[in-house]
C-alpha cells in the first residue's frame, strides 16, 4: 500500500516538474467571401417596342436582334459568375 502510495506521488510530482509545451500550430480552413463584380445592365430589348400592326419582316428582324442580345448577354452573366470562383 505504501509501495503505491508512493508510486501516485512520484508520478504527479514528475508532471508537476516540467512546463507545458507551447506549440503554434497553422490551420487552413476555407473562408466564404462575397463575390464583388460589375452589375450586368439588362439592355432594352429589340421586340420590346414591336407593335401588332408592324409587318411581318420588322418582327423577324426584331425578334433575330434580340436572339443575339439574348447570346451576348448570357455571355456577360456567365462571365461574371466565373469571375466569382
Amino acid at each position: 500500500m505504501k509501495l503505491l502510495l508512493l508510486g501516485v506521488v512520484v508520478l504527479l510530482a514528475g508532471c508537476a516538474g516540467r512546463e507545458p509545451e507551447v506549440r503554434t500550430v497553422r490551420v487552413e480552413v476555407p473562408v466564404l467571401v462575397p463575390c464583388r463584380t460589375q452589375e450586368v445592365v439588362v439592355p432594352s430589348w429589340a421586340a420590346a417596342g414591336l407593335k401588332k400592326a408592324d409587318s411581318l419582316e420588322l418582327k423577324v428582324r426584331a425578334l433575330l436582334a434580340e436572339r443575339r442580345q439574348r447570346i451576348a448577354h448570357e455571355g456577360e452573366l456567365v462571365a461574371a459568375v466565373k469571375a466569382c470562383r
